[in-house]
């Protein structure tokens, strides 16, 4: 009997995402993209991460993610990939099917700003391209745009190296 339920049990934690409920990491985007969720409208739910510290207008349902990529380049590594299947499996979820997403990159204040702002775009781009490519995103659902280091997460003085500022910002435009 004990190994019949560990073995169900270990079943039900390895079913495919499309089988029943959403990973925990994947649940979580939702949580920060949907604007009725209490994480958005500003209730702190124990459970919930903390993918909410971003730039976007209070209220706003926006998430941040540190999304890798090779210093100066556009290209997305495996640490990158999982981070991203796990936001293309949240943007086809029910909850999200309806809404429009701004897919934002941002950089840390290293290097000339007309770089940093270049590098963003492309930055957001691959992102955005990964979401349509990878996990079928309608085109229409999604924009990308770069901000360079004009919306740091966290003020720095010039030439700093701030991790928490290079990432991808993902924001609801609404339906």
């Amino acid at each position: 009997m004990r190994k019949t339920l560990a073995g169900l049990g270990l079943a039900l934690l390895l079913a495919p995402a499309g089988a029943g409920a959403q990973a925990p990491e994947v649940e979580r985007l939702i949580e920060g993209l949907d604007p009725a969720s209490p994480v958005t409208r500003g209730i702190r739910v124990p459970a919930a991460p903390d993918l909410t510290t971003t730039t976007a207008p209070p209220g706003t349902a926006a998430i941040s993610l540190t999304v890798t990529f090779a210093s100066g380049s556009a290209g997305l590594g495996p640490e990158a990939v999982r981070v991203l299947d796990n936001l293309g499996q949240a943007l086809g979820s029910a909850r999200l099917a309806s809404y429009r997403f701004r897919v934002e990159g941002h950089t840390d204040t290293v290097g000339p700003a007309a770089m940093n702002q270049v590098l963003s775009e492309r930055r957001a781009a691959a992102v955005r391209d990964f979401l349509i490519r990878r996990h079928g995103v309608d085109p229409a659902r999604i924009e990308a745009v770069g901000l360079g280091e004009t919306q740091l997460l966290v003020a720095t003085q010039d030439e700093t190296a701030e991790p928490r500022n290079r990432r991808v910002q993902v924001v609801n435009l609404g339906g």
